[in-house]
């Protein structure tokens, strides 16, 4: 079971999350009017999230789990702030770091060079923070050659080492991951799984969406199961799976 006490303040907490989203059926003007005419819906309502609450520790990982539609990737938009719930709570607290997509905030125009200082800017990092640790993400990101051409020409295992190089090297206390290590090659897979192992021996709290369920009871002691936007289980990681699976 989550191991957060009444002693220590969670690091994530949400309360009664509820999130809708609006699905349209037509997608230019002559279905609109068509579908009008014929008075079928031209939207549907669609529940992401109805009624989400749990709390998550410092130097917890966290596996959030769950068929396609089922809330995981909502939920983690709403930890790193890009979305925000109809109705509930979602706190934070502490810096955080989101790799929940391939390349999101890079600008295609710039070189890696300038999205390094870019991406780490939008991380909370000083320009002289990024400076030191500048060499560190290059070498970590193993693309030193097209370090200067302009990311609109990169690949997206290029754009994965070079996001999550940026994003390790940030003084973070909240690390968001979606998916995006089911991008690149197995040794950069490899690489990258055993730098998060580092943060979390180091205290840093993970959460992280994943289909690969052998590697998420590996990396994670907790797992939160969702099923049609609420929780359906939360506790040890294998449990999680085994629920899954179910």
């Amino acid at each position: 079971m989550p191991r957060t006490s009444e002693a220590v303040a969670p690091r994530i907490r949400l309360v009664d999350v509820h999130k809708d989203f609006r699905l349209r059926h037509t997608h230019s003007i002559k279905e609109t009017f068509l579908a009008a005419v014929r008075r079928k819906p031209l939207t549907t309502d669609f529940h992401a999230l109805d009624g989400v609450s749990f709390d998550i520790a410092p130097g917890d990982a966290v596996a959030l789990l769950g068929f396609n539609g089922s809330g995981k990737s909502t939920v983690l938009k709403m930890i790193s702030g890009v979305l925000r719930p109809d109705s509930g709570e979602v706190l934070t607290r502490g810096r955080i770091a989101g790799l929940i997509e391939v390349g999101a905030g890079f600008h295609p125009d710039l070189s890696g060079r300038e999205n390094i200082f870019l991406n780490a800017a939008i991380l909370g990092m000083s320009r002289r923070e990024t400076e030191e640790r500048y060499d560190d993400i290059v070498a970590f990101s193993e693309i030193e050659r097209f370090i200067d051409t302009e990311v609109k020409h990169y690949s997206s295992g290029m754009f994965l080492r070079l996001a999550f190089s940026v994003a390790i090297h940030t003084e973070v206390d909240i690390l968001l991951i979606d998916e995006i290590l089911s991008v690149g090659d197995e040794p950069f897979q490899q690489k990258c799984l055993q730098r998060i192992r580092e943060l979390h021996a180091a205290g840093k709290t993970l959460v992280v969406v994943s289909h690969d369920l052998d590697m998420v009871s590996q990396l994670c002691e907790r797992g939160i199961l969702l099923r049609d936007g609420k929780v359906a289980f939360d506790g040890r990681s294998d449990l999680a799976v085994e629920r899954m699976r179910a």
